[in-house]
């Protein structure tokens, strides 16, 4: 599979965009997130209002792709409740795993279904996946 096919221009333009790459001043959860297999790390922060998620942002280094879907889904999550964005990580780890996601899904997804590619290129499914799986681990630590 050629390369220009997984970097479109949302996935470039998220992995260029700083807007989210950034600390929180004053945030409620902060969670690290690491893939062993390549390195890329990064640290999301959420500032809730009740279970809404008021703002998300990250810091961190890795690939472009783990950059960019880290950036797309802080822009995604921003304004729904917990419930949704746990919602959407299912959606997203299941469309990068090659599960059966029905378009209406997707369009839960808004700019994280350009990523959908991904999963024919089994080296960077991980670098996808690791905001989205420490999005998830959050929540589900929250329902503990």
């Amino acid at each position: 599979m050629d390369l220009s096919d997984i970097y479109t221009q949302v996935i470039l333009e998220h992995s260029r965009n700083q807007d989210n790459k950034r600390e929180l001043e004053d945030y409620d959860i902060k969670e690290p997130g690491h893939n062993p297999s390549c390195g890329d790390e990064i640290e999301l922060e959420l500032k809730l209002d009740g279970d809404v998620i008021k703002d998300a942002a990250f810091v961190g280094h890795g690939c472009a792709i783990s950059q960019a879907s880290t950036s797309i889904m802080c822009d995604e999550i921003k304004g729904k409740t917990l419930e949704e964005a746990k919602e959407m990580a299912e959606i997203f780890i299941g469309m990068i795993k090659r599960e059966d996601v029905s378009e209406e899904d997707l369009e839960k997804l808004g700019d994280g279904a350009a990523l959908q590619n991904i999963s024919n290129m089994p080296s960077r499914v991980k670098c996808a996946l690791l905001a989205w799986h420490t999005l998830d681990d959050v929540i589900k630590k929250r329902e503990e």
